[in-house]
């Protein structure tokens, strides 16, 4: 190791360094750059988490330009340089990426954290569960690599949690579901129990995710705002993606509230998370007569003989097959994307030789 490197790493430790980050930083420990783990990103500016605590650092210019999914985002693993100013130099390789199509509708990504280890999906229990909603945020959450569990808010407002829970229950299969209230205190416990690692909490606004965060913080750290008393609707009172340790050990990710959640494959994700999202259907696809069957009015298909067996509820196919259509969608768009951004440096490439030829032949 360069002399003048600190390898005080055993604060970053409560932040989530491991073995495998360290693997993974080698490289750049040799080049003399230190290790970070980013907190919060804004305009072009990282806080990062460091060895010597809380440090603001700008891009590097690769990283300026980089593709978005790309570029530094909470939860993010770096190299930084100290200097002035401090400079993010790069990125490590991400273990989990849980990432959505962008709110333009474009063949985009948006990353909304990384590296996470559980995904906390918060749905209120004052409000109108959706379960196709549900179902959305589950599949992100597997396609991310990650292991979801569900949060049901507000269970002490509740006129039939139970009830709740269980309905709940029979749509997040592999997925841990919890009744709690952050006020009360009820259910707290066996949630704490189930979070391991970097948390991160999503749900559309005024599902108290902020709320739940202070109570797994124990103190009143995130803002906290009102909901419409007339749709059960809150305010976005967390506007931006930020990283803090937990007194119990890990770390947690606040998101602000998504209206809409557009399904995004990331590249490095670890499977399919539609399918993951409903394992019965999957495995009943398993038992059909044809191979590439679309389960619409194929012979022998075993997902509509359940359907018609009433083991298979329409409502629970209805939203397969339509997370499925937007993820080929999603996919179709962003080979397009991709072969759209070849062309272009295929262009610049050539554009670049003619130009070189032309001199030379002067």
């Amino acid at each position: 190791m360069p002399s003048g490197v600190p390898d005080n790493t055993c604060y970053l430790d409560q932040f989530g360094w491991n073995d495998a980050v360290a693997r993974s930083f080698a490289e750049y420990r040799a080049e003399g750059l230190r290790p970070a783990r980013v907190a919060r990103t804004e305009r072009g500016q990282c806080m990062l988490v460091t060895t010597d605590g809380a440090r603001s650092a700008e891009l590097a210019e690769a990283l300026r330009g980089a593709d978005p999914m790309s570029a530094p985002c909470t939860g993010d693993w770096v190299a930084w340089q100290p200097g002035d100013p401090d400079t993010v130099r790069a990125v490590l390789p991400r273990q989990t990426t849980l990432a959505r199509s962008s709110a333009s509708g474009r063949s985009e990504g948006q990353v909304l954290a990384t590296n996470v280890d559980i995904v906390v999906i918060v749905a209120s229990l004052t409000a109108t569960i959706v379960l196709s909603r549900i179902e959305r945020f589950l599949a992100l959450a597997w396609e991310s690599g990650a292991q979801p569990v569900v949060a049901l808010t507000k269970a002490d407002e509740a006129e039939d949690p139970d009830g709740a829970l269980a309905e709940v229950s029979s749509a997040a299969a592999g997925a841990e579901v919890f009744a709690i209230s952050a006020v009360t205190g009820s259910g707290m416990a066996e949630l704490t129990a189930a979070l391991t690692g970097t948390i991160v909490l999503i749900g559309p606004s005024g599902t108290g995710k902020s709320t739940l965060g202070n109570a797994l913080l124990a103190e009143d750290r995130l803002a906290v705002g009102r909901v419409r008393g007339q749709d059960g609707k809150g305010r976005h009172t967390t506007t931006s993606r930020e990283l803090v340790a937990l007194p119990s050990g890990g770390v947690l990710i606040d998101t602000p509230g998504l209206r809409g959640v557009g399904l995004w494959a990331a590249e490095d994700a670890t499977g399919n998370g539609v399918q993951q999202a409903f394992p019965e259907i999957e495995e009943l696809a398993e038992q059909c007569r044809f191979r590439d069957c679309g389960h619409d009015a194929e012979p022998g298909c075993a997902v509509l003989a359940a359907l018609d067996a009433g083991e298979l509820p329409m409502r629970r196919l209805a939203s397969y097959r339509k997370l499925l259509r937007e993820n080929e969608w999603i996919a179709s768009r962003s080979d397009a994307r991709k072969r759209a951004e070849r062309t272009r440096q295929t262009k610049v490439i050539t554009k670049s030789l003619r130009q070189t030829y032309k001199f030379r032949n002067r």
